[in-house]
């Protein structure tokens, strides 16, 4: 593309545009500055909700990719691809999922998660082909673009839907048609209070979306029972209390007996659970939880 056709390109981005609201950020007092970003930051939660219908979509394929046993990609630049690292980071530990399920690309590579790599974002072909060789039919790829139209990002939808991947796009700009992917959750967040700075607005709206497309998609997966994430894998001292914590409460029982086990299942939580409250051995439990594919509402009601 030539420099003069992407200019004019990127100049018409919704994610480029100027704040009227905000013109006057660099001559108002301290207090009107944060005040300002925060009236901004409170008209993200009503656009990320205008694309609930959407996420629905994605997230369901999420979950079918899942319990497919199949793979969740993750491909961004930027402060879009550092979201897709965290949210592959925290799925494992909170959901009890395999660190191969879910995976993020950065454009750049790894280092790019903490110092910025000019120009990584702008070859479709590092996309293309980093998705190409991982990605198979009954995958997820999610792309995640603020802009909608990052070439690196662009790439990797291409590969996966070649692939009979599940494609989704994650975007700020309502105006991208994104031919290739087969959703597209787009998060109209209006113009930047920092014209360009897609890390605010654009980021949060991202993030909110995230969380709810992982969220629900493990929720709908058998993850969690009533609101408690019975899938959590203690890796943490932390984590072994809020274990602990769940299967008293879920499962009727005092924290020493809990802990006992917990003990016995080697920190399984579903199964202690279940044992606790049907009062079954390990491997009774164990098998009543895979005859009901995880979900313990099947099993406990």
């Amino acid at each position: 593309m030539k420099r003069t056709d992407a200019f004019a390109r990127y100049s018409m981005l919704p994610t480029e545009q100027s704040n009227p609201r905000t013109r006057d950020l660099d001559r108002v007092t301290l207090r009107r500055v944060l005040k300002k970003l925060n009236y901004e930051d409170m008209l993200v939660p009503k656009a990320v909700a205008k694309a609930i219908p959407q996420i629905e979509k994605a997230a369901r394929a999420i979950s079918k990719s899942y319990l497919a046993g199949r793979k969740i990609y993750f491909i961004g630049a930027g402060t879009s691809g550092r979201l897709g690292v965290l949210e592959a980071a925290e799925i494992p530990p909170t959901y009890g999922v395999g660190t191969d399920v879910f995976t993020a690309l950065m454009a750049g590579g790894e280092s790019a998660v903490f110092h910025s790599k000019e120009g990584a974002e702008d070859v479709f072909e590092n996309g293309r082909k980093e998705i190409a060789k991982l990605v198979r039919r009954g995958d997820t790829v999610v792309g995640i673009a603020a802009s909608g139209i990052t070439p690196y990002v662009q790439g990797g939808l291409a590969a996966g839907r070649k692939a009979g991947a599940f494609t989704v796009l994650v975007t700020c700009n309502p105006k991208e048609k994104a031919k290739e992917a087969m959703v597209r959750v787009a998060l109209d967040v209006g113009p930047e209070p920092v014209s360009g700075s897609t890390r605010m607005k654009s980021g949060t709206a991202t993030k909110l979306a995230l969380n709810m497309l992982s969220t629900s998609s493990m929720i709908i997966s058998g993850k969690v029972y009533h609101n408690w994430m019975v899938d959590v894998k203690t890796t943490s001292k932390k984590l072994v209390l809020r274990a602990e914590r769940i299967t008293a409460t879920v499962g009727q029982v005092p924290q020493e007996e809990a802990r006992r086990l917990l003990d016995l299942t080697g920190n399984d939580v579903k199964t202690a659970i279940v044992m606790a409250r049907l009062g079954v051995t390990k491997e009774k439990a164990a098998a009543r939880i895979k005859k009901a594919r995880g979900f313990l509402k099947n099993i406990l009601g």
